[in-house]
């Protein structure tokens, strides 16, 4: 491909991206405004009851984040805010209901008729979901996505935001394979069938909304083990792949699978993050000096990638498969940094470690908190053991003391103990997957699409290759500053 059959692909299109107040959304939209302000349009599906609220959440939410100064400040605001007026259509929907619940005939025809990509980034990342709105998101949402693209007279690719722990619970090379109903025993209707049984079954018992929510959750988890998946977010994203291979005929289907989401790399500014994400919950709890103890094995190899490595990979894939016949029209890409530049939980706690003991978190007290090395247990028994010896005596201990003294003298050190503790066992079960992984996610599509953008010269507005990251220098001087800065 020569760059003068790139540029025009994206100049004066029309691109629906749903999930538009997610991370990744975000930095698609000011990555388009900034790198090709000549789209056509660009409409953002935002849950919202009607247009006024939808604009309103972009302007909020969006707009007015953080990340678009770089871009505010180049072209100025009035500007900015002319382009977002001209090419930006906040549209009230619901990615759960068939037409994505845009209600607005006129509006919805009119998408139909221009649209030419579709990005689906809308999902419940929520590990732990409540069954019924993890399917409904997550499964029944990509299908209706796919209904609305196959409808719209002129698209050409609909790229679909997965993840790679879609795989489950696995070990050695990993490939960019599709699944298949096939391949398994899932079966979606009995699926729903098992959701609206359980549903009716709490209502029948007079529930209260907290516990009814609780038993979905655990009904989720209970369905993702049946199944062999080690939660309900990957279980729900593993089902919704399965539902648009299937049902994709011949639309051009590609679908991005990203590891551990961080920190931008290097756009628009280093360090930008919105929402706690995985290694993020540890680094506060470790910075605030809640806990210095993580399940964790230090032989294994966390993956993690940059949220502007995923947004560019994206852009990636559009431009190549709309240029290139050669790539055919349902691909895996792994977005993913374990192959080629692969990160050691040693190193990464010893990089926490270095940056909270230069850096340490200022208390509410104004204190500041001396942070003690960390200590990885490998498996659940271990994790559990060390509970069981350093922490439940202390707290029966105090549990008696606050009895002995009417609750009147420690009951703050009892109630902080028990928290520390719930947390630690709560995060380290529901980490699990993603801390004790021993897969490796081969990214062979993914260095071919690189090589594209390189052999086209647009490698240096789309970087994507993580081997350029020196581990050591991305978290010290820019995700956990980002962290500490914006998430805590």
């Amino acid at each position: 491909m020569e760059l003068s059959k790139i540029e025009p692909f994206l100049e004066g299109k029309t691109i629906l991206i749903t999930g538009a107040t997610g991370f990744l959304a975000k930095l698609v939209v000011e990555k388009l405004l900034r790198v090709q302000p000549n789209v056509k349009r660009l409409f953002l599906l935002l849950r919202a009851s009607d247009i006024k609220p939808a604009r309103k959440r972009f302007n909020d939410e969006i707009l007015q984040a953080e990340l678009f100064n770089v871009l505010r400040e180049k072209i100025g605001a009035n500007n900015l805010n002319s382009l977002v007026e001209e090419k930006v259509f906040p549209i009230a929907g619901d990615i759960s209901i068939e037409d994505l619940g845009i209600e607005n005939s006129e509006m919805k025809d009119e998408m139909l008729k221009e649209i030419d990509i579709i990005i689906h980034s809308a999902a419940t990342t929520r590990f732990d979901e409540r069954y019924d709105i993890a399917m409904n998101i997550n499964v029944l949402g990509a299908s209706n996505v796919l209904k609305f693209a196959k409808r719209c007279a002129n698209v050409k690719i609909l790229v679909h935001v997965s993840t790679a722990y879609v795989c489950g619970e696995r070990e050695g090379d990993i490939v960019e394979k599709s699944f298949n109903f096939g391949d398994s025993n899932i079966d979606i209707d009995v699926e729903r069938k098992v959701i609206e049984d359980k549903l009716k079954e709490l209502e029948a018992q007079s529930l209260t909304s907290k516990e009814v929510t609780m038993a979905m959750r655990d009904l989720g988890h209970q369905r993702a083990t049946l199944h062999g998946w080690p939660n309900t977010y990957s279980f729900t994203k593993a089902m919704g792949e399965m539902m648009l291979g299937h049902l994709k005929e011949n639309l051009q289907l590609v679908i991005v699978r990203p590891t551990i989401i961080t920190s931008t790399y290097k756009e628009p500014f280093p360090g930008w993050i919105e929402g706690v994400k995985t290694l993020d919950t540890f680094i506060l709890v470790y910075g605030k000096g809640i806990s210095n103890v993580f399940l964790a094995d230090p032989n294994t190899k966390p993956d993690l990638i940059p949220g502007d490595m995923v947004v560019n990979s994206i852009l990636a894939a559009i431009v190549a498969h709309g240029n290139n016949k050669s790539y055919h029209n349902h691909f895996i890409y792994h977005i993913s940094s374990s192959k080629i530049n692969p990160l050691k939980s040693g190193d990464a706690k010893l990089f926490m470690f270095h940056y909270f003991t230069k850096n340490p978190w200022i208390g509410k007290n104004g204190n500041k908190i001396k942070v003690k090395e960390i200590t990885f247990l490998s498996s659940m028994d271990s994790f559990q053991a060390h509970i069981s010896r350093y922490y439940w005596p202390l707290l029966k201990v105090l549990q008696l003391a606050n009895v002995l003294t009417w609750y009147y003298l420690i009951d703050g050190t009892y109630t902080n103990l028990k928290r520390k503790i719930d947390m630690d066992i709560r995060l380290s079960k529901l980490y699990k997957p993603y801390l004790i992984f021993h897969g490796r996610f081969d990214d062979s599509n993914t260095e071919r699409l690189r090589m594209t953008m390189k052999e086209c010269k647009m490698d240096d507005v789309l970087k994507f290759d993580p081997s350029c990251i020196n581990w050591e220098d991305y978290f010290m001087n820019i995700h956990i500053p980002g962290v500490v800065k914006r998430l805590a």
